[in-house]
């Protein structure tokens, strides 16, 4: 029988995140005002007025394109002792993050903030920023060496994980 898990976390937006995707629209919307008025009143010939309109709706395009790109979520699966984690940015692009094997864990536990990263440390954060509920996980990895991955597992993806982790961390409580 398979062990399976599935988890989709959406990221909790910071005030900097709600800042920047603001700010991201209104210098769009300004910048694409621009080009327009500047079409409007300044182009002599058809061809650049219809170049105008063009790079202006290309303008607003790309405001939109930039501020979709800001909503991200996180997907945990976990198959048979193996943990993959993808991002997913405006539910339309999905790019995975890490593919590890839960018997790589070298330590495993409750994330508290402040805890110490060694300098040649990959930190890899797919969390929902509540810092209450965060788990992290070190590992090795093939790709990036020493790695630590944080992130927030609900009870049915802990018991999952607990299940393939390696004896000396099984008995440690988490």
């Amino acid at each position: 029988m398979d062990n399976f898990a599935e988890q989709l976390v959406k990221k909790n937006e910071t005030n900097a995140d709600k800042t920047r995707r603001f700010s991201m629209m209104i210098v769009g919307i300004l910048f694409s005002a621009a080009l327009l008025l500047l079409t409007l009143f300044q182009a002599r010939s058809p061809l650049l007025v219809l170049l105008g309109f063009a790079l202006a709706a290309a303008a607003g395009y790309g405001t939109y394109y930039f501020v979709q790109n800001t909503y991200v979520e996180y997907e945990y699966t976990f198959t048979n002792g193996e943990l993959d984690v993808d991002k997913i940015i405006a539910k339309k692009k999905r790019r995975q993050m890490l593919s590890t094997s839960i018997r790589q864990f070298t330590d495993f536990g409750r994330y508290e903030e402040g805890m110490e990263e060694t300098a040649d440390m990959t930190v890899i954060m797919a969390t929902d920023n509540i810092a209450s509920h965060e788990y992290y996980a070190d590992f090795t990895d093939e790709t990036v060496g020493a790695a630590r991955l944080i992130f927030v597992p609900d009870e049915r993806m802990l018991e999952n994980i607990s299940k393939f982790l390696p004896a000396k961390l099984r008995t440690k409580q988490h």
